[in-house]
């Protein structure tokens, strides 16, 4: 076997190359990182998009695809054998963005597939979406390993794929741990807050707007710094207007040290959550030692452990949100016990060597066995 197997590496909704920032991109790249680190050489097999708005363009993607796949299996087969991909890896299959290449492409060449983030919903097997499902469905049972992010998609998958053998459990991770020791927490004053978000509507711009319903119930002091852009800016800087003193608005932050000297500064990250799969701001605030105060959306459990990282209150409980806000305002003592928490939790569960080695320990048998399942 080579030092470093090359493996293909794709994304349906977003490819690690799109120069837009999201929090799917974030995940990407980190994927990539990792399976380099773990003695890999991951390479992007396509930038093909796949991802439809509202499924009135599901014969149009489907066939583009189709064509992508077969110019892959022709480009591939044109390559030294040395430089032909072992395996091959699809990050976020769904049913609005599935993964129509990865089957055929794995199939052709008789390589292992692997999904990471697929997810399965029966509800949508007759809706708008109900092509883009179904090729989803196909990718899913296909896959020889499925590295599940978010342990509500688990079940699905199971059901299914008649069982949940090759479903394995790969906890969301952040990059490595801030070089510097975390700054201290703020002792007394206003709590110095932090979202860091894009600008999107629906799901983003609800957890704005939740975040900005909750504000008008806190009974403390407080200070926000909100880093994001986004088609959605004007509805957003509405929401927070009551407070131009205390909200500050930075815009895009794509430079990596000024995102973790915002992060830094700030007390508690807070962030509702709407519909997110889990939320890689949680985790970027938790590796300086900033806990989240969020609601029980998606998979936001996955990453703020109530008690230990954070506060959770129940999905759309914005009095809950504002109690929670104003207790770690008054409780110091509190506040810094959860930052320490969650800089555990970002350097421990979801550390990056420890993602790591779950890559490797789940990749390296299926480069031996080969292929194992229907994907072969």
């Amino acid at each position: 076997m080579a030092a470093r197997p090359p493996l293909f590496f794709y994304a349906p909704l977003k490819s690690p190359d799109d120069p837009v920032p999201s929090g799917d991109r974030t995940v990407a790249r980190l994927l990539m990182s990792g399976l380099r680190s773990a003695g890999f050489d991951p390479r992007v097999a396509s930038t093909f998009r796949a991802f439809s708005r509202d499924g009135g363009d599901q014969t149009e993607i489907l066939d583009r695809g189709r064509r992508e796949a077969e110019r892959l299996v022709e480009a591939v087969a044109n390559l030294p054998r040395e430089r032909r991909p072992r395996l091959w890896f699809t990050y976020h299959s769904y049913y609005k963005a599935p993964d129509l290449l990865g089957p055929t492409v794995s199939r052709a060449l008789d390589i292992p597939y692997v999904l990471a983030e697929a997810s399965h919903a029966e509800k949508r097997r007759h809706g708008p979406y109900a092509r883009l499902h179904e090729a989803s469905a196909v990718a899913a049972r296909a896959a020889d390993l499925h590295l599940v992010l978010n342990r509500r998609d688990g079940p699905g998958l199971a059901a299914l794929r008649g069982g949940d053998a090759g479903l394995a459990h790969l906890p969301p991770f952040v990059a490595g741990a801030a070089t510097t020791a975390p700054a201290p927490l703020s002792s007394t004053g206003p709590l110095r807050l932090v979202a860091v978000a894009m600008m999107r509507p629906p799901d983003k711009l609800q957890s704005y707007r939740l975040l900005a319903e909750a504000l008008t119930e806190v009974d403390a002091d407080w200070s926000l710094e909100i880093c994001g852009d986004g088609t959605a800016r004007t509805m957003v800087e509405a929401a927070f207007a009551p407070w131009p003193e205390r909200v500050r608005f930075h815009g895009l932050v794509t430079d990596p040290d000024r995102l973790n000297d915002v992060y830094r500064s700030a007390d508690l990250l807070v962030w509702p959550g709407f519909n997110e799969a889990f939320g890689m701001s949680y985790l970027e605030a938790a590796r300086h030692g900033r806990p989240a105060l969020a609601m029980r959306y998606g998979g936001v459990c996955e990453v703020v452990e109530h008690g230990v990282s954070g506060l959770l209150v129940d999905a759309g409980d914005c009095t809950g949100f504002a109690e929670g806000l104003s207790r770690l305002a008054d409780d110091r003592a509190l506040l810094r016990r959860l930052g320490e928490g969650a800089r555990a939790r970002a350097t421990g569960r979801h550390g990056f060597e420890e993602a790591v080695g779950r890559l490797s320990a789940a990749l390296r048998p299926l480069l031996r066995a080969g292929t194992v399942s229907c994907a072969s």
